[in-house]
């Protein structure tokens, strides 16, 4: 085994082609090779100070053999060994999508390589023509949450390749990527969801699965993956402790909720309690919403996004999401006086401040009428003649 050089020991030569190079050894092999990394220039003295700061950005590092594995390599491996045990499948698929996309650009380039400038033009060519399906409407730009979400998912990757020693420094670190510019919230106004509720009403097979959805606000993926062990008769609760991601050729595909706080027990309306108290008369399966085309198997969450969007086509209403039903829920909860706190926990988030930022469009308009309200309150008990700012306002002089 050849005698290893010590780490940052930096060694500076002229090369064939006239170049200065500085390198440094940052690790070793197994069999105790060095590994090198090095820096260029014109002239020795433009290269001191690269070699420098190499020096310093390397100091204490000791590199693997691993390090020359390229982008594509780390990824495959990282997704195997680190993020696919802790994901759930849909999560998964996600991660999978955006590791192929950030491999068409850098994939090839090895890990210890790999710079802040090379990751930076890869999220300037993902916003400006990244987009998969060209949508004529859309163009063919990546949408900032999506640039984002890529962002996030590679930072998480080369943390993860930085504490295995593949490389000294996180090349995301420093990059700039859009900020979080989410689009406004559609929600079904008063006289939308009566239209919406009506129709239901007329369709036996579906209303019992929308109206627990429209007073209750839970994800597509929860309500699919209710059995009638999660329903509490004497108490009147539901509990949320699995959500369905897809039904495959019959079989399904189960996890946890989505957020930690995901599991959790919620008090029933008194009307939602009688609908599902009269279903379980009616159902004979484990399943709360059993699929019609696989026996034994639940309700796919697609099966009830297709039927969701038919009854917008069939009402002319807006063509929202089906989670945007969820939204509709908050909102209208929150201006029937329901506090943060309470429907965070309802929904599942993580925190009530998350609530309160998600749905702060409404929270907004409370606060007015809110300031409105303590305003007339307090004109009513001090009389406007102690309200002296009132009255300098009307005289103030005009210039």
């Amino acid at each position: 085994m050849g005698s290893k050089r010590a780490n940052g020991e930096g060694t500076v030569r002229k090369r064939k082609d006239g170049r200065w190079e500085g390198f440094i050894t940052v690790g070793h092999k197994e069999n105790g090779k060095p590994i090198y990394k090095s820096v260029f220039a014109k002239t020795q003295k433009e290269l001191m100070p690269k070699l420098r700061k190499l020096i310093e950005d390397y100091k204490g590092v000791e590199l693997t053999e691993e390090s020359s594995m390229t982008v594509r390599e780390w990824l495959d491996k990282w997704l195997k060994e680190y993020a696919e045990p802790k994901l759930r499948p849909s999560t998964l698929k996600s991660y999978r999508y955006e590791c192929e996309k950030i491999c068409e650009y850098i994939g090839d380039k090895q890990v210890k390589l790999l710079t802040t400038a090379d990751c930076q033009r890869m999220y300037n060519k993902f916003k400006k023509s990244g987009r998969t399906k060209n949508v004529a409407e859309l163009g063919p730009e990546m949408s900032d949450s999506t640039v984002r979400r890529l962002h996030m998912m590679f930072h998480e990757a080369m943390e993860a390749a930085q504490r295995k020693r593949l490389i000294a420094i996180n090349p995301t670190e420093g990059t700039v990527v859009p900020g979080c510019n989410y689009k406004e919230m559609t929600v079904l106004n008063e006289e939308q969801l009566e239209k919406y509720m009506d129709a239901i009403t007329k369709d036996p097979v579906w209303h019992d699965f929308f109206y627990l959805e429209l007073t209750t606000g839970l994800r597509l993926g929860e309500i699919c993956g209710l059995r009638w062990e999660d329903f509490d008769e004497k108490k009147g609760t539901l509990k949320i402790q699995r959500s369905l991601g897809r039904v495959v050729k019959g079989k399904a595909h189960l996890g946890d909720p989505k957020t930690e706080k995901g599991k959790r027990t919620i008090h029933l309306p008194e009307s939602t309690y009688q609908v599902l108290l009269e279903r379980k008369g009616k159902v004979n399966s484990d399943w709360v919403f059993p699929s019609i085309k696989y026996n034994g198997q639940p309700t796919a969450p697609s099966a009830a996004y297709h039927r969701h969007k038919q009854i917008l086509t069939d009402l002319d209403l807006p063509s929202i999401r089906f989670h945007d039903l969820r939204h509709t829920f908050a909102t209208h909860a929150i201006k029937s006086g329901v506090d943060a706190k309470t429907l965070s926990g309802i929904l599942g988030h993580t925190n009530a401040s998350f609530t309160l930022d998600t749905y702060t469009h409404v929270t907004n308009d409370m606060q007015f009428r809110a300031s409105e309200i303590v305003g007339d309150f307090m004109e009513e008990i001090l009389g406007k003649d102690l309200m002296p700012w009132l009255e300098e306002e009307k005289t103030e002089p005009v210039l």
